[in-house]
């Protein structure tokens, strides 16, 4: 063997294992090691998430779990081809809930398992992400690339590298995953059903990257069209992942000092250009579309002057990279910042941002690595910077959820910085990323316990976050449901009102409170008035109030009005149709509450009381016959009908 010295590295050549069966054995005792500790990693965030296993749904997951009316194969077809069929338009994550309703039906275990399976599958796909880049080699400008040279068998130390070259980041990348894998700030996408649009998007969008990555390497078209068509997928489960395409420029930049224009830029101006018209698409959805009551983000709640967008994306970033940082208080709902330029200390985080930028850019000739992580942490973060309206803006201008893909640029730094830590560190550096790890581990346990249910949900939101009106109002609709809870609900509910004056539907839910609550009806009939000044034209709450109102001696006629005004803005309601029949025979319009009642039986023909409402107005005008069959179909229904009513 030759003593000659490597170029590359200065090393002896004699050191490096030049033997193919010397580097094979090397690989297959590398594999078994990742194998080994991929798996430790898995088993330890299964045993962290065992928590979130017997939870409930929470909040909105009924809006993602596929309702009834979407359940049948037609309804398939809706979910792909009706905007507004589904609380956001991902037709891919909304068929992933159909077929997950017909094997799980309504048990929260299935959806919760699949949702865990998901984050496991997206943290080895990001391990082996990593792995490619390391195995890629890397510029000897940035850290990666020089720690790498300088040390025996590193990455650019020839076929060494298939051995002894991946000594210096052994283990590395699981470091790198079991950090994302096991920190609590991702808890609210893993024990969230809802959130199944985060792990199933960012499975398909590392899956993509790292086709593409070979695609860079080999340049087969079969690569580059499999990526092209994961990153299409992963769009069609979640909007925020159009970014990729910028993150591969990144990357390349990153690994080589430059941008080649037909090497890299040429082949992801089609990526680029999709994901701008998706994300056009998505944005116009959110705004105008956003479920199937066409409630938008649009408003004075959104509204913010080109200034304002920059001050909230400024202190966004560092708001997310802190949670990452110091991840102990953790919340549901986080208190919604108040935006306003003439508050000096609020420009700060834009300048900080700025400052940081240029920090790393006046660094980039001698380690570029930080400048590409904080590039690909900001870039990842940029649909949910404020910049475009988002409806969960309304409740709060950051959630947890909105930084899980943005985590992983840091993440993989601070685990490789853990791991290859310089000689004096060479223990303590991996021994304080596996303690990190085991904290994380325990943080996520204690976390997944918030999100049991959504009554544990909501008061461990308010413990923390008391001017949150949504869990007032969230909270006090959980309570209301109970037989004993009507009083602490108008509680909630009242303190949701001053919080949030503006919101029709918090006023309509007060009211639905103080409506059951004796002696209260004028102060319910104040309140659903109040939601019809806020939202004109809200059927259920003209309905509402034409219920109380014919409680209350003397406004009978107003009640009817209300009931007309709600069938005119909803005429597909069979409850408002009854409703309104019943007080038409209350002043003697007999025949027209009869064709109110039959309007209600032709949109449902198996509602027992309207049957028996029918049968008696029938009855009052003589036509016997007509009442006896309605009788029987409401004895058929159930509905106890008296003996004398044969």
């Amino acid at each position: 063997m030759s003593k000659r010295v490597s170029r590359s590295s200065g090393v002896p050549s004699a050191t490096i294992p030049w033997d193919s069966a010397a580097v094979a054995a090397a690989a297959r005792r590398e594999r078994v090691r990742s194998v080994w500790l991929g798996a430790l990693v898995c088993c330890a965030t299964v045993v962290a998430y065992l928590p979130a296993m017997t939870a409930g749904f929470i909040w909105n997951d009924s809006e993602y779990v596929t309702t009834p009316q979407l359940r049948s194969v037609d309804g398939l077809a809706r979910i792909w081809f009706e905007v507004g069929a589904t609380e956001q338009y991902y037709p891919l994550l909304h068929s992933a809930f159909w077929l997950q309703h017909r094997v799980f039906g309504d048990n929260p275990a299935g959806y919760h398992a699949v949702n865990l399976l998901l984050h496991l599958g997206a943290t080895i796909l990001f391990a082996a992400v990593l792995r490619k880049l390391i195995d890629g080699g890397a510029d000897p400008s940035t850290s990666l690339g020089r720690d790498a040279l300088t040390s025996p068998g590193g990455l650019g130390s020839g076929p060494a590298s298939a051995g002894t070259g991946r000594k210096r980041y052994a283990g590395a990348e699981w470091l790198a995953a079991g950090l994302f894998a096991l920190h609590p700030v991702h808890v609210s996408t893993v024990a969230w059903i809802t959130e199944q649009k985060n792990t199933f998007s960012l499975v398909l969008y590392l899956a993509a990257f790292l086709i593409y990555l070979r695609f860079d390497e080999m340049r087969r078209p079969r690569h580059y069209f499999s990526a092209l068509a994961l990153f299409c997928f992963s769009i069609l489960a979640k909007t925020a992942t159009v970014t990729l395409p910028a993150a591969l420029l990144v990357v390349f930049w990153w690994r080589r000092g430059r941008l080649g224009l037909k090497r890299d830029v040429w082949p992801l101006l089609p990526w680029l250009a999709l994901g701008a018209a998706a994300g056009i698409f998505s944005s116009w959805v959110e705004r105008h579309h956003l479920g199937g009551d066409g409630i938008g983000a649009m408003g004075a709640e959104f509204d913010l002057s080109p200034a304002g967008h920059l001050l909230l994306a400024g202190r966004a970033v560092w708001f997310y990279l802190g949670g990452l940082a110091w991840p102990f208080n953790l919340n549901f709902v986080y208190p919604r910042w108040s935006i306003e330029g003439t508050v000096w200390w609020q420009w700060l985080f834009p300048l900080a941002v700025v400052a940081a930028m240029a920090l790393l850019w006046a660094t980039r000739r001698s380690d570029r690595t930080p400048l590409a992580v904080f590039l690909l942490f900001v870039g990842s973060l940029f649909p949910v910077l404020g910049f475009v309206n988002l409806y969960g803006a309304l409740f709060s201008r950051v959630w947890d959820h909105w930084q899980y893909m943005a985590d992983l640029a840091p993440l993989a730094l601070a685990g490789f910085a853990l791991a290859c830590a310089g000689p004096r560190f060479q223990r303590a550096g991996p021994i304080l990323g596996v303690s990190l790890c085991v904290l994380f581990g325990m943080l996520t346990w204690t976390r997944c316990g918030d999100f049991q249910n959504s009554e544990i949900l909501f008061r461990a939101t308010l413990a923390r976050n008391p001017d949150c009106w949504m869990a007032h109002n969230n909270l006090g609709q959980i309570l209301d449901r109970k037989p004993e809870g009507t009083p602490e609900a108008v509680a909630h509910y009242e303190e949701a009102v001053r919080l949030y004056p503006g919101g029709a539907d918090v006023h309509y839910n007060l009211a639905n409170a103080l409506a059951k609550s004796p002696g209260h009806l004028a102060e319910a009939a104040a309140e659903y008035e109040t939601s019809l000044r806020l939202a004109p034209d809200f059927a259920a709450a003209h309905n509402a109030l034409g219920n109380v109102l014919s409680q209350i001696d003397g406004r009978l006629p107003e009640a009817i009005a209300q009931y007309e005004l709600a069938l005119h803005i909803d005429p597909a309601q069979p409850e408002i149709h009854n409703n309104l029949g019943t007080a038409l025979l209350m002043v003697e319009r007999t025949q027209d509450a009869i064709a109110h009642f039959e309007a209600a039986l032709r949109l449902n023909p198996n509602l027992p009381q309207v049957h028996m409402n029918l049968a008696a107005a029938l009855e009052s005008m003589g036509r016997t016959a007509d009442a006896a069959a309605h009788y029987e179909a409401a004895r058929r229904l159930g509905f106890a009908v008296p003996e004398h009513r044969d």
